[in-house]
């Protein structure tokens, strides 16, 4: 499967792998941006850091996370990945779950203005 890679505000995201009930993500957190906090309904994530320093937000707590740290998003947690750096960001994001589309986003605050 070739990798398909997608623009977003805050970086960009390329699917590496998926097949049912997972999907396989390298995301890539541009300096100084940051994803909406959201939850999903139909999906848990594991995220591992592999390129700098990410800022993780699980529902009330957040942390840095430095590379090689890995964090478990539980079904319907509020999270949030952040880039407070310099430098790039990217962590490779597992999903699993019965459904995995973008349109399992809820989101609570967004600085891009989208809903």
């Amino acid at each position: 499967m070739s990798a398909m890679s997608e623009d977003r505000p805050w970086g960009f995201y390329q699917v590496l792998d998926q097949g049912a009930g997972y999907k396989v993500k390298r995301i890539s957190v541009s300096p100084g941006a940051r994803l909406s906090l959201q939850r999903h309904k139909h999906r848990a994530e594991h995220w591992v850091v592999v390129t700098g320093t990410a800022t993780v937000t699980v529902d009330d707590e957040v942390a840095d996370l430095p590379l090689g740290a890995k964090v478990d998003i539980p079904l319907g947690a509020k999270h949030r990945l952040a880039n407070n750096t310099e430098h790039l960001v990217e962590i490779i994001e597992v999903q699993f779950g019965a459904y995995l589309e973008e349109d399992d986003i809820e989101r609570f605050d967004d600085i891009y203005g989208r809903t």
